[in-house]
């Protein structure tokens, strides 16, 4: 299964624009190779900054080629999409990655959500959308925010965002822990062997929270770091430990 998972051909994503959130998103999708229509879709969400759905096209190649459809999107102000990242926040994340997927995804299809570090907020904001849709949830060194961040542009002009999420210990009353100690689903937490980015309390707590009721696997990646997206685009065995966790 290993050695065909890795040398068969991936299907390609095919590129499209979303209308939504007074933006146009830049969207992909990927769709298996099979005649039968896949039952699974699995989102890839991307970190903040420079992330980007670009990192994540391995990944969603790899989840086509296991029979999933795979959707990918770069949130606005990133990538190829419009807007300014000033004016993005944790609340429009989450609004922009529901237009796609209710847009996208047949409602019987199970859901599968895949965040990268910030998304690590917008998964747990997403299964508090779908509920019983979401069937596995993939987070790869994800954050968490304060409840009073979730609203704020992350350039606003007080710079509030930015406060709050500096002061230590703030994330600690994130609605995000409260999501992920009540999911019942498959979970799998992706941890780097150095992380500059993400307080290790961080981490600690959303693996505490997803042991609550959660078919739970953390998968340690000792040689890399918190870009994780690029980390996995170059290395396929990897990309394949996550795919395996996720899909069972």
């Amino acid at each position: 299964m290993t050695q065909d998972f890795l040398t068969t051909p991936a299907p390609a994503a095919l590129s499209f624009p979303f209308v939504c959130d007074g933006e146009t998103l830049s969207c992909a999708e990927a769709l298996p190779d099979a005649a039968r229509a896949p039952a699974t879709t699995v989102v890839l969400l991307h970190g903040a900054d420079a992330g980007s759905k670009a990192r994540l096209a391995a990944l969603q190649s790899d989840f086509a080629a296991r029979g999933c459809r795979a959707l990918a999107l770069d949130f606005s102000g990133h990538g190829e999409s419009t807007g300014e990242l000033r004016e993005l926040s944790l609340r429009r994340r989450c609004a922009q990655a529901v237009a796609v997927v209710e847009e996208r995804v047949p409602a019987s299809d199970e859901l599968v959500f895949v965040g990268f570090s910030m998304s690590g907020q917008t998964v747990a904001d997403l299964v508090a959308h779908f509920g019983a849709r979401v069937t596995a949830i993939g987070l790869c060194a994800p954050a968490v925010y304060a409840k009073e961040a979730w609203p704020l542009p992350f350039g606003d002009g007080d710079g509030r965002f930015t406060e709050i999420i500096r002061t230590p210990d703030r994330w600690r009353d994130s609605a995000a822990l409260d999501v992920y100690r009540g999911f019942g689903g498959r979970a799998v937490l992706v941890v780097p062997g150095t992380d500059a980015v993400i307080p290790p309390a961080v981490t600690a707590a959303v693996a505490e929270a997803l042991t609550t009721g959660a078919r739970f696997t953390r998968l340690e990646l000792p040689d890399a770091d918190h870009a994780l997206g690029a980390w996995l685009r170059d290395h396929a065995e990897d990309r394949r430990r996550v795919v395996d966790a996720l899909l069972g």
